[in-house]
């Protein structure tokens, strides 16, 4: 069955057809997920902040005009409610623990790895995980959009509403910044 055409979709939607907008959900809604994953690294606030992002696009989705892709445009929602759950006081989620989840970072690892460089990227991995939580959420987010959801800096400018320039300098501030944070932390073990 042929992906459905996004702005087709939203079209339905604009004229009254609510279906169309749970095949929207249907359609994004792991890209959404994995985003708020990286982003927040807690697999349950990942799915409420995903449920709310949607909720917004939702609401706001009669206002959408297509001189952008839907896809940033809902990225740019996801990324924002991201960041206004970052800002949530610490007592919010106290009674969460993302010790012990599993792992959110997905890795392509060949068949034939021996169990020595399985575990080192198992270490790395959790070093990585560790490293994204201990820099800012703007670095954090230029980092998880660019290299793990894999968009371009033409797309991450639109999405945080920053100049290409500023992405640029962030991505390469952030990358700096995750280098020596994670350099520390494989060093303590």
């Amino acid at each position: 069955m042929p992906t459905p055409d996004p702005l087709h979709l939203i079209a339905k939607f604009k004229d009254g057809d609510t279906a169309a907008f749970e095949q929207l959900v249907r359609l994004y809604q792991d890209r959404v997920y994995s985003l708020c994953r990286h982003l927040l690294g807690n697999a349950h606030e990942a799915e409420d902040a995903a449920q709310d992002s949607f909720i917004k696009t939702y609401r706001n989705l009669r206002h959408f005009t297509p001189d952008a892709s839907f896809y940033t445009w809902l990225y740019r929602i996801t990324v924002n409610t991201c960041l206004d759950y970052r800002k949530r006081p610490f007592f919010v989620s106290l009674f969460t623990k993302p010790e012990g989840e599993e792992e959110f970072l997905a890795w392509e690892l060949p068949d034939d790895l021996s169990p020595e460089r399985l575990y080192e990227s198992k270490q790395m991995g959790q070093a990585l995980q560790q490293g994204l939580q201990k820099i800012s959420p703007k670095l954090k987010a230029i980092i998880v959009l660019k290299e793990m959801e894999g968009l371009s800096y033409e797309e991450i400018a639109e999405v945080l509403e920053i100049s290409l320039g500023t992405v640029k300098s962030r991505l390469s501030r952030a990358r700096d910044e995750l280098f020596a944070v994670m350099k520390n932390i494989t060093e303590q073990k």
